[in-house]
């Protein structure tokens, strides 16, 4: 009697549906991982962008009128804290020509000398990723990174061209940045500073 092979049904048994299932987990999760860093590359450039311009725009005011944009009178060795451009807003307003609430203003000319792009609005005194301004027009909310964290940045009020940022941890010696008007940084995606000893992410230009 002439016996006939049997033959197996068409289609995937469950273990290769479970392995294929894995590859495709694990493809997608490096696929996510190469993109997460790709979009937090590109937030670094685009807050390193942002903190250059700052650094010039101080430098381009201070070739223009010999100060710093900043009514803060400090003078000698110690330069005055660290400016917050959110909570600063007159400085940025000094630096774009806007209205000024010191009498008489700084920049007389109302020269724009601090050209960023334009944010994304958050809520009523918040923003992400560039320059907000206010309705009017004539004064800003504030300056926020790709993180919606801000700028800090350390002026020249000593007039002796060097400054000097708080080293990581809050604690050792300070090391001065010669030649410079100003320094910039922001605080990164974890929006913890050098002060508080985190400063792996920071973005600054220094």
């Amino acid at each position: 009697m002439k016996t006939h092979p049997t033959r197996r049904k068409s289609g995937f048994t469950l273990v290769e549906l479970l392995v294929v299932i894995a590859i495709i987990a694990v493809l997608a999760g490096a696929g996510f991982a190469a993109g997460n860093a790709a979009i937090q590359k590109a937030r670094k450039t685009t807050a390193l962008a942002a903190c250059t311009a700052i650094d010039q725009a101080v430098s381009q005011f201070y070739a223009e009128y010999g100060a710093m944009p900043t009514k803060d009178t400090t003078s000698g060795e110690t330069d005055a804290p660290a400016l917050d451009t959110k909570t600063d807003k007159e400085f940025l307003n000094i630096l774009l020509g806007l209205n000024e609430t010191a009498n008489p203003p700084l920049n007389t000319r109302a020269n724009k000398f601090l050209s960023v792009k334009e944010g994304k609005k958050k809520g009523t005194t918040d923003g992400t990723n560039g320059i907000i301004y206010n309705a009017d027009g004539k004064t800003v909310l504030g300056l926020f990174d790709p993180w919606g964290g801000t700028y800090k940045v350390i002026l020249d009020t000593g007039y002796d061209e060097r400054v000097m940022p708080a080293p990581k941890g809050g604690g050792g010696p300070v090391n001065p940045l010669n030649g410079r008007h100003s320094a910039t940084w922001s605080d990164g995606a974890d929006g913890v500073g050098a002060a508080a000893g985190n400063a792996a992410d920071d973005v600054k230009t220094w």
